[in-house]
């Protein structure tokens, strides 16, 4: 093909078609408007996108655009006197996303060059990152806006998004590893506070840290899963409680169940003197003790499933002494009265503390209590059974447990 006609046809694709038309509707709204801090209501959600040239799937409920993000580029518009082409093309691809056409979005997010506009996106979070901290006097100019480079984050994040619904899982996973890498290698000591709160830079950090351990677990790639959540949790992304909590739990389930061995982390760096998990298990239970802590805190609210992870990894690596301690130092209030029992005499009757065990199942069994608790019923009887001194006590508990189970049966 010869250039004149390769020129042609670059002419002719739709997706260029749409870019040069948003560009030169923005650029020439701007350069009208110059004076005025308002864009017009004539922007480009009901303008160029109206007519895009990826209509939506038949029958498929069309999703109503994000003018959020219109507003990020508006604003950088503003900033820059003009949208440049990536960022045309990620607010394009945002667009199409959005509609759920996502082979054509992830056409539109394909054409940005990320590596070329990687270096200024770098540049500028340092910059930024060094006019928040306190007593700086670095005025230079970035060579990009914080809104420029968050509608360029938002496009890598969604082209992972689009890859995932795809089913390629790697290459979403190494997408959306771009970020991270951008953050990281910008700012080694983590983001200040209040980074990139006047926009969405933030938000799509926080939802890239969380997603990319899932995107490699997709992959049937246990390692770099690993690696992602210990990244996500040892740097600084100002992720808020919540968040982090789920990653932390998520973590330790994969721990304890994927099957996959995991290489020690390397703390020594982060932490001086700091414990240091040798395997998987170790590692599952650091992380639910440090959940447990963040309840008795009151810094996440009670989740009994914590609870139940952690009863197992202790159980199988011989901590059930450690399992008791953790229970007795739960708020009273967090879980129900029966249930401390019942934990702390299983764990007491697990370390061969069997008069400890009994003392705490006949105070569970008590009237007041639950004396028809049928496992506490059928332990002590257990118990008692194997001592001459509580042979009578045994009987006792053994006629009370027959007659709970009699009167299920009947019910």
């Amino acid at each position: 093909m010869s250039n004149e006609n390769q020129i042609r046809a670059r002419r002719r694709d739709p997706v260029r078609v749409k870019l040069g038309k948003i560009m030169q509707c923005l650029c020439s709204g701007e350069q009208s408007h110059r004076n005025e801090m308002v864009p017009s209501s004539e922007s480009l959600a009901t303008k160029d996108y109206s007519a895009s040239v990826y209509s939506s799937r038949p029958g498929e409920t069309e999703r109503k655009p994000d003018t959020g993000n219109i507003e990020e580029a508006e604003t950088s518009l503003r900033e820059s006197g003009c949208l440049n082409y990536e960022e045309a093309r990620a607010l394009l691809g945002r667009y199409e996303y959005q509609k759920g056409n996502v082979e054509a979005a992830l056409h539109v997010f394909e054409g940005i060059d990320i590596a070329a506009v990687t270096p200024k996106m770098k540049i500028t979070l340092s910059k930024i990152g060094e006019t928040r901290k306190r007593h700086s006097h670095n005025y230079e100019t970035p060579p990009m806006s914080v809104h420029a480079v968050s509608l360029l984050f938002e496009a890598i994040f969604l082209k992972a998004k689009s890859l995932q619904a795809l089913g390629r899982y790697k290459e979403a996973a190494q997408s959306c590893s771009v970020i991270l890498e951008i953050v990281e290698s910008s700012l080694p000591a983590g983001l200040p506070e209040n980074f990139g709160a006047d926009c969405k830079l933030q938000e799509t950090l926080n939802k890239a840290v969380e997603v990319l351990p899932e995107l490699w677990k997709l992959a049937d790639s246990p390692r770099e899963a690993i690696l992602s959540y210990r990244r996500a949790l040892l740097h600084h992304w100002n992720l808020d409680a919540h968040t982090t909590a789920k990653i932390q739990k998520e973590f330790a389930i994969f721990l304890l169940y994927s099957g996959a061995e995991a290489i020690p982390p390397n703390l020594r760096s982060q932490m001086d003197s700091a414990f240091v998990p040798k395997n998987n298990i170790e590692e599952a239970i650091l992380l639910l003790i440090i959940l447990l802590r963040k309840v008795t805190l009151k810094r996440i609210e009670w989740d009994p499933s914590i609870l139940d992870h952690l009863s197992y990894a202790l159980s199988i690596s011989g901590g059930l002494r450690a399992l008791a301690n953790q229970v007795e130092e739960l708020l009273p209030g967090v879980i129900d009265r029966k249930e401390i029992y019942h934990t702390l005499a299983l764990c007491y009757h697990g370390e061969g503390c069997d008069f400890e065990a009994l003392n705490l199942w006949r105070n569970l069994l008590k009237p007041h209590e639950d004396s028809t608790y049928l496992p506490a019923l059928l332990f002590v009887s257990k118990i008692c059974a194997g001592s001459s001194e509580f042979v009578e006590e045994g009987i006792s508990f053994s006629h009370r447990a027959i007659e709970n189970l009699q009167g299920d049966v009947i019910n």
